[in-house]
């Protein structure tokens, strides 16, 4: 038996081919959507990728043809400045921040902000009022830590039933 044409047995090996992918069809269409969109990223990402080395060879080539612009005499990096040395117009921010929170610190207590919760207990007793009300007014803008803020408000409700 002489064999069939090329063209008869692709069309009949396509015509099977098509049988069995529409039978898989169902099973394939609930994942269908998550495919179509990984394609679509994965071609985006490819263009994308395409358009950078293009850009980057373009700046290779057109950068002979342009000077490169010197450095301003204003502008200084990390590298140009010597170690424990300070960049000129600008003051230390960690030094102004300290000043700043030292300024904030409560005539009561100046060291407030450093003492833990036993630390503060111990020192409650020998505190008027007025400092405590300071000390809770400080507490409530600054840190707000509930704990603290309970303690002030606990002691000042002491002082004033014991009055």
């Amino acid at each position: 038996m002489k064999p069939l044409p090329l063209p008869v047995r692709l069309a009949a090996g396509l015509a099977v081919t098509a049988v069995e992918q529409a039978r898989r069809l169902p099973a394939q269409l609930a994942g269908l959507p998550v495919t179509v969109v990984s394609e679509a990223l994965q071609l985006s990402m490819r263009v994308q990728q395409r358009v950078t080395e293009l850009a980057i060879k373009g700046d290779d080539a057109l950068s002979v043809l342009r000077p490169t612009e010197p450095e301003p005499e204003w502008a200084t990096f990390d590298e140009d400045v010597e170690p424990g040395e300070a960049p000129d117009d600008e003051s230390d921010p960690w030094a102004d921040e300290e000043q700043a929170l030292a300024s904030e610190s409560p005539s009561a207590l100046p060291d407030y902000d450093g003492l833990t919760l036993p630390q503060l207990r111990a020192k409650l007793r020998s505190l008027s009022v007025e400092d405590l009300e300071q000390l809770l007014d400080h507490e409530r803008t600054h840190a707000a830590r509930p704990e603290f803020t309970g303690m002030l408000t606990r002691r000042i409700a002491n002082l004033r039933s014991e009055s």
